[in-house]
């Protein structure tokens, strides 16, 4: 696999795909507060309508977008309402297929807004709405530098294609890993979602669970009658807090990522004030590092909880996992994406930019799982938090938009040319 020309080589080629840009920026802009109007809230998951309205919208570019829905039994078993992913082929003849994923799907808005969550507003340059930043930004990155790159009219090689998927926020099995699964798509490389400061090759695993307490319900005035669910429920979370205390003496090799981590994100239970507790239910969540043992993490966790309350009687649990999503762990073949893009953004975003790791994970990880060299590179800020991320106010830099655009087609152009 040759290794892409170094930026100096082609300036007049880099020069006219920004000049592109720049003068349709306005138009891009516009494309992504359309896409920010479509809500795509999961729960409840209706991402279908956003889809429909995504594809109409490439239509008028002369794109035309592929709809795989996947079996509705299977959107209905996993939490969500509709799904349908969208591919884009753009073939130029023989060669490599670059394949770029973004996901619209995305957490409610919740509260504390003071911009319109699907107003996508535009305020002292930057937009605003929920998935400005996570990720549909990247619709408009990786359609826009698509685009340049064949406004220039310059000799192409191979193939890009567009994935637009709907499944993220829950694993992405039902968004790219159906798509794998069915050899529906099959790049050759793949550049995901992500944001303009760092190229991603690397990202920690999770593990989600979920812990049943039984016990007994009771009346409080006569406690003895019941056995206390919330009671046993805090041996098990004093037991996973401690947990934390000894990550911190785990360290990850790759850069961007520190120690694993869990997370007790949300305790339902009880019936009333006056009533004893008989059903405690937690859910947690476990980042782990690459060099982390998937199965290894959670055979200790289901240890660790099954302990807690060994000794407590009356009390019973049932765990079951929620989630189990592998690290990204970098394959051998990502060398051109990872060269291209970090000499691409260097240059074009005036500072040096690295390979590095996140503490996040993504559905990106699912085509390293089929063997397909693939490398996280987008629009969006240094940190998650600048963005607002799955919180209020969350937003973009248009100026972030229009560099990275640039450099997704700069890109494209070394490894298409």
């Amino acid at each position: 696999m040759t290794t892409p020309q170094h930026p100096a080589h082609h300036p007049e080629k880099y020069a006219a795909l920004d000049a592109w840009i720049d003068a349709h920026f306005d138009e891009e802009v516009r494309f992504l507060q359309q896409l920010v109007q479509v809500p795509t809230d999961t729960p409840p998951g209706n991402n279908a309508p956003h889809a429909e309205r995504t594809a109409e919208l490439l239509h008028a570019f002369g794109f035309e977008a592929e709809k795989h829905a996947p079996p509705a039994a299977d959107v209905q078993a996993a939490g969500l309402q509709s799904i349908t992913n969208l591919v884009v082929r753009r073939n130029y003849g023989a060669g490599r297929t670059v394949g770029l994923n973004s996901h619209g799907d995305v957490v409610p808005p919740g509260e504390g807004w003071t911009h319109d969550p699907y107003g996508g507003e535009v305020q002292d340059g930057r937009l605003y709405g929920r998935a400005a930043a996570v990720s549909k930004c990247d619709f408009a990155t990786f359609t826009f530098a698509t685009r340049a790159i064949e406004a220039l009219g310059a000799p192409l090689k191979g193939s890009v294609e567009l994935y637009f998927t709907y499944d993220e926020e829950f694993g992405g099995e039902l968004g790219p890993g159906w798509l794998l699964r069915q050899g529906i798509i099959k790049p050759d490389l793949l550049i995901g979602a992500a944001f303009s400061y760092q190229v991603i090759t690397g990202h920690n695993g999770c593990l989600q669970m979920e812990v049943t307490v039984h016990g007994k319900m009771g009346h409080a005035a006569v406690p003895e009658t019941g056995v206390d669910a919330l009671q046993a429920a805090t041996r098990i979370l004093n037991a996973l807090y401690h947990q934390n205390t000894l990550y911190q003496q785990i360290s990850s090799q790759v850069k961007g990522i520190n120690h694993p981590y869990l997370n007790v994100g949300l305790i339902e239970g009880g019936t009333n004030t006056n009533v004893v507790p008989g059903k405690v239910v937690l859910k947690l969540d476990r980042r782990m590092i690459p060099e982390e043992n998937p199965a290894e993490v959670e055979a200790t966790l289901r240890q660790v909880i099954a302990d807690a309350v060994a000794q407590s009687p009356g009390i019973s649990i049932e765990v079951k996992r929620m989630l189990l999503a592998h690290a990204l762990k970098p394959l051998p073949g990502n060398q051109p994406l990872v060269t291209a893009l970090c000499q691409h953004a260097s240059t074009v975003f005036g500072e040096t930019i690295e390979a590095s790791g996140t503490p996040l994970y993504t559905d990106a990880r699912l085509f390293c799982e089929h063997g397909i060299p693939a490398v996280l590179y987008g629009c969006g800020p240094r940190t998650v938090s600048e963005s607002n991320a799955k919180r209020a106010d969350e937003n973009i830099a248009l100026e972030d938009l229009r560099r990275a655009t640039k450099v997704v087609a700069r890109a494209l152009a070394d490894l298409l040319g």
